[in-house]
């Protein structure tokens, strides 16, 4: 079986995907709308707070619009407004990802609400604070009939944390659904079990896109001899019969991790959507980008895959990115690319 990803590669349009000058652009889920526009979910916030944990605390999903799956995408709303502080999502959304069933369009993501002020440009955000925010983490869903909204949230997250003893019991996060024809969801969303120790994946199966979830395994799915491999940024798909992801090989200590680069995509199967199987040739990308004026850089980062689908074959692959000298060095921009799929 060919690698369905690596294998069909094309060069990335120099001026495609989503670009805000003012703006960090973190992850990027496309959809082909009811108006034969693609339109692209995607995290933002402000550059003047810097990229640092703000991502956390001030971060909004937001949906651009382009005639062409290439792009580039243009601005065209924020999806969902701040609201009471009760809400496990009032203050921050993050981590879109947008799917489309009986026609429903259902948008996951996660959502964080906190105590205490909103931070503002400059100040300085406690390690103690971030690890607090960051462990109010929940998996949300919004639904609408239309890809323009108006988007109805839940009010209570799609999938809590279990209780303390398990590996998943301080936050759910980076959700990641395949549905099924008849409606049959599975979801991959990530956790660990406190703080510092290494975030896993886990799997959950509902009858409905909307629920309700249950764990079909009380391990991660993905263990691995080495404890120094390790993946996250699962985009999860269903086709011929199988499960397929791609994830991030965000291995750790130069052990090279499964594909022998850090940052670069990973590729496995699975019947069960619990017992996985990496392809002989994992490699799905690669963070040396060829783009389509001929050249090719080294991206600091390649973060949150997602893939765009026509026909039920994958033909582009959408990417948050930015240029730097190292991973996690932007020099002051990140975006979302898109790669064609030949």
């Amino acid at each position: 079986m060919e690698n369905p990803i690596y294998d069909r590669l094309l060069p990335a349009p120099k001026n495609g995907g989503f670009h805000m000058d003012d703006y960090y652009i973190w992850c990027g889920s496309a959809i082909q709308g009811e108006d034969g526009k693609y339109h692209l979910f995607a995290s933002r916030w402000r550059k003047e707070l810097g990229f640092g944990p703000q991502w956390l605390f001030n971060c909004e999903i937001v949906r651009a619009a382009s005639d062409t799956p290439e792009g580039p995408y243009q601005f065209e709303e924020v999806v969902f407004e701040t609201r009471d502080r009760s809400y496990f999502d009032a203050l921050n959304q993050h981590n879109p990802s947008i799917k489309y069933w009986n026609g429903t369009y259902y948008l996951y993501y996660f959502g964080t609400s906190y105590g205490g002020p909103i931070p503002e440009p400059g100040d300085e955000i406690s390690s103690d604070r971030v690890i607090e925010v960051w462990n109010r983490k929940r998996i949300g869903l919004a639904t609408s009939q239309s890809v323009y909204g108006p988007w109805e949230r839940m009010g209570s997250p799609l999938l809590e944390p279990r209780t303390p003893g398990y590996w998943d019991c301080t936050i759910t996060t980076n959700p990641s659904a395949a549905i099924l024809p008849d409606g049959t969801t599975y979801m991959i969303y990530k956790s660990r079990e406190y703080a510092g120790a290494p975030l896993q994946l886990g799997i959950v199966k509902a009858p409905h896109p909307a629920g309700p979830f249950e764990r079909l395994s009380d391990s991660p799915i993905f263990k691995f001899d080495n404890e120094d491999f390790h993946v996250e940024d699962p985009y999860l798909w269903y086709a011929d019969g199988l499960f397929h992801v791609i994830m991030k090989d965000d291995y750790k200590n130069n052990s090279g991790g499964l594909t022998g680069e850090w940052g670069a995509g990973v590729y496995a199967t699975s019947e069960d959507c619990i017992h996985w199987s990496l392809h002989p040739s994992p490699l799905s990308y690669t963070r040396s980008v060829t783009w389509d004026d001929g050249t090719t850089t080294l991206q600091c980062n390649l973060e949150r895959p997602n893939l765009l689908f026509h026909d039920g074959k994958p033909t582009h692959l959408f990417l948050a990115t930015g240029n730097g000298k190292g991973p996690w060095e932007f020099e002051g921009v990140t975006w979302n690319m898109v790669v064609p799929l030949k």
